[in-house]
């Protein structure tokens, strides 16, 4: 391999003008060989300008806009537009002592940003939803989404709500905070960013040292191995298949299509979480795990704290405070609860004449949730909590797709969220008890039933629609034990379900066992790292049944 490999060669103009083309149909993503090739020579000029501050600093700026430029095309005016627009503000919010004029600073950055998310994101939704209730006749836009602008969205808003509420001081230059925001590891997927726990890295001295240089490869490999290896070989080979067509294929296959996106979903974003945290550290910058075994959890409590923690803290800190939290109640924290069950039960009453199960299954949701509180020792306090919670969980559903069936996943969560927070009150666990045999196999049926709740969930998140998820739910419910025809089906997808089992052993194993392989990867010397790094790559396009596949949560 030659250095002209990495370089393009430039014969013309035309050769310079082609490296800034986008094309949508192969935007730059961290498991495509064009990345690796672009990355290495930038790491290599980037290692040159460690010990310089703010040419660096332009440097990693003007990388990470090609970057994105590269994956969304001139959607990167877009994110400089919403930088310049939240640095300005926020000049201004730093410096203001009046509180009505502080409140006004915030209230227009946020305004103004979620304006631009809910055209983007809501817009077709909207007149969808007009069309129908109305019988209106508005032609839905040519409105394409671009790439990660709901994840530097949120990070550009904390760091103006965070000035606003003086927990931090603003970036010392405008450069410093475009470095921030479109610092591209983590630019269009997450891990979400604190400005306070981010910029005071940017002023200190740049350390790499080897076991960050480790730990990043490690996570890069091991991220690159989940996406592009298992992800998006179950997904191409199986899951996509059955959830396109559910009815066209046996119940078990349904069965095995949600285990398989169960799998998937995690795979592909603790994938790309672990290749940005990697690329991070080998810059010399340290973000935030975003995933910690989620299926591990024995609740749905525990779910969210091993979650994409990112966003779960995000809108802990930004939603789920701001409309009251577990000390108050509010009109949106009541608002947003109140429209869906209302909904829900009109949906219920509308399909009434064709059959009873719609109406008993929205009049039963509705009045399980009103017993989260109303069984409660402290009524009123559990009625804003839980309505705070409902709250926050659909507007995170909503967050993720203008679609009934995003609301409904959020729904689910939130009303096991208030079902969890009932049942600890009457049966609260006990910290630091000793273990026993009761309670190991106590904690292994909390886990199982934890993972089929959310492996039910994601249904409604995969599904193309919600009529959709029901077929694929009905044909679920049709699984009968016949374990000749399992192994039919099983030879069948012979290297979709070793995958799926391999995935599945790799996301159970202890925490020591991967600390084990950690450690030994430590001692590995820096040539047969770099080679293992190469069969990883050579791995990802041995097992491609088509090109780089784009990450899940780039939609979002």
């Amino acid at each position: 391999m030659q250095f002209t490999d990495f370089v393009p060669q430039i014969s013309s103009w035309q050769d310079v003008l082609a490296w800034f083309a986008y094309n949508p149909k192969e935007p730059l993503l961290f498991n495509s060989a064009r990345f690796l090739k672009l990355f290495v020579v930038f790491y290599g000029i980037y290692l040159l300008l460690r010990n310089t501050f703010r040419l660096r600093i332009f440097y990693v700026i003007a990388f990470s806009l090609y970057f994105y430029q590269q994956s969304s095309g001139f959607y990167f005016l877009l994110l400089l537009f919403t930088t310049s627009l939240d640095y300005t503000v926020s000049y201004f919010l730093y410096r203001e002592t009046d509180t009505f004029r502080r409140k006004l600073y915030v209230w227009f950055s946020v305004v103004v940003n979620l304006s631009f998310l809910a055209y983007f994101k809501y817009t077709n939704f909207l007149i969808g939803s007009y069309n129908d209730l109305f019988g209106g006749s508005f032609d839905f836009q040519d409105i394409i989404l671009p790439v990660g602008i709901s994840f530097y969205t949120f990070q550009s808003i904390s760091y103006t709500i965070e000035i606003y509420r003086k927990e931090i001081t603003p970036a010392k230059s405008f450069p410093d905070y475009v470095f921030f925001v479109s610092f591209f590891p983590q630019l269009v997927a997450g891990p979400i960013v604190r400005a306070k726990d981010f910029i005071p890295k940017i002023y200190e001295k740049l350390h790499i040292s080897r076991e960050e240089v480790n730990y990043g490869l490690f996570l890069i490999i091991g991220g690159l191995i989940k996406k592009a290896v298992i992800s998006d070989y179950i997904s191409i080979n199986f899951v996509d298949r059955v959830f396109d067509a559910p009815n066209s294929y046996t119940a078990f296959e349904n069965l095995m299509a949600t285990y398989g996106y169960t799998l998937q979903i995690y795979c592909d974003f603790s994938g790309y979480s672990d290749m940005a945290i990697g690329i991070a550290l080998l810059l010399g910058f340290e973000l935030p795990p975003n995933f910690r075994t989620p299926y591990k959890s024995s609740s749905i409590t525990e779910f969210w704290r091993r979650w994409h923690i990112s966003l779960s803290t995000w809108l802990k800190d930004f939603l789920y405070i701001s409309v009251g939290g577990n000390r108050k109640g509010t009109f949106a924290g009541f608002l947003f609860p109140s429209l869906f069950f209302f909904g829900l039960i009109l949906w219920g009453v509308t399909y009434g004449p064709d059959s009873n199960l719609p109406f008993i299954l929205s009049l039963g949701a509705t009045l399980l949730f009103i017993l989260t509180f109303v069984l409660s020792k402290n009524k009123e306090k559990t009625m804003y909590t839980n309505s705070n919670l409902m709250t926050t969980m659909l507007l995170g559903g909503l967050w993720h797709g203008a679609s009934l069936r995003f609301i409904i996943w959020g729904a689910l969560h939130g009303m096991a969220l208030s079902v969890h927070k009932i049942f600890l009150e009457f049966f609260p666990s006990k910290k630091n008890s000793k273990t026993t045999v009761g309670s190991a196999i106590w904690k292994v049926f909390s886990v199982i039933l934890t993972f089929h709740f959310v492996a039910f969930c994601w249904i409604f998140f995969r599904a193309k629609d919600f009529t959709t998820a029901l077929d694929v739910i009905n044909n679920i419910g049709k699984v009968t034990f016949e374990p000749e025809k399992w192994q039919t089906i099983a030879l069948g997808y012979k290297n979709v379900f070793l995958l799926m089992l391999i995935g599945y052993v790799w996301h159970f194993l202890p925490e020591g066992f991967t600390q084990f392989m950690k450690q030994a990867f430590n001692k590995t010397p820096l040539v047969l790292k770099a080679v293992i790094l190469g069969l990883a790559y050579w791995l990802v396009y041995a097992t491609a049944s088509a090109g780089p596949q784009p990450f899940i949560y780039f939609q979002f």
